[in-house]
């Protein structure tokens, strides 16, 4: 494998996508096909998240407790995004399920996206097709926006989230 130059964005979603699956097989093509990446971009995630230490040396199966502390303590840092302007899109953080029915705010987040039925502040999606992606399966578009929670949440949606990310990684 070529230098890593360590964790891509699309990273996060690869491996939340095979959490997402369980024990069910999966071929790195259908994870591009069902993830709007590349079977070369799921390729190379993959390599670095075995070297991350995130999945294990067959690169099959997430290291579920180093993928937790690493989307509590790391990807604040590491991804980091700041809420924009009003836009129409998709729901995410504390706006999308399962976090909405906890918190209710004024302030909606959204993907920006001609797709999506809510106006609120822009937030970045992870990667480009991550909207289309989330738009395909309601378990991946919760497990996105509950890391988008941890992004760019305040410190209790972010418990929360961390709390939700932790049962669905069991």
């Amino acid at each position: 494998m070529k230098n890593s130059n360590g964790m891509r964005p699309q990273d996060v979603a690869v491996l939340l996508k095979i959490v997402r699956m369980g024990k069910q097989p999966w071929l790195a093509k259908d994870l591009a096909a069902a993830l709007h990446l590349s079977p070369a971009e799921v390729s190379n995630s993959l390599s670095r998240s075995a070297l991350a230490g995130l999945l294990d040396s067959s690169k099959r199966v997430v290291s579920r407790g180093n993928l937790l502390d690493f989307l509590r303590h790391g990807l604040p840092y590491v991804f980091p995004q700041l809420p924009g302007g009003l836009v129409r899109g998709v729901p995410t953080a504390h706006s999308a399920s399962p976090l909405n029915a906890k918190f209710q705010s004024e302030e909606a987040y959204v993907w920006p996206s001609g797709k999506g039925t809510m106006k609120g502040q822009a937030i970045a999606p992870l990667y480009p097709g991550a909207v289309d992606a989330a738009l395909e399966d309601e378990d991946l578009h919760q497990l996105l926006a509950l890391v988008d929670a941890l992004r760019v949440g305040r410190s209790r949606e972010r418990a929360e989230a961390a709390k939700e990310l932790a049962k669905r990684m069991k």
